[in-house]
């Protein structure tokens, strides 16, 4: 019977560990995705800089700010430059606010690259 119960529980655990990183991992694709279709990709790369800075870099900057998704949806919705120099970013208003959560989200934590 212990030896059951001892199963049972590994199997949750296993599942409780995969389910969520399944779900991270269809999120980062759907959020790749979404920088790419919207002309992200063309100033911005996941590791370097391009014209603007990498996402990488905009996670570390802002990784103790608790007002940063806030502030970057605004700055991609609006656009606007002086954050990062004096390069304007388009505004890119057609977002809609569940596509500027999922893209700010997945920026701050360092834009995971889909497998």
């Amino acid at each position: 019977m212990r030896r059951a119960i001892a199963k049972i529980i590994f199997l949750f655990t296993v599942l409780a560990y995969f389910i969520p990183a399944a779900q991270a991992n269809e999120e980062d694709q759907k959020a790749f995705a979404l920088a790419k279709q919207n002309a992200c990709l063309g100033c911005h790369a996941i590791d370097k800089k391009i014209v603007g800075p990498s996402f990488q870099m905009i996670a570390q900057k802002y990784k103790s700010d608790s007002n940063a998704q806030a502030f970057l949806k605004n700055k991609i919705a609006k656009g606007g430059a002086g954050s990062w120099g004096v390069v304007p970013m388009p505004a890119n208003a057609k977002l809609s606010a569940t596509d500027l959560t999922l893209l700010t989200s997945w920026i701050l934590r360092g834009a995971p690259q889909q497998n």
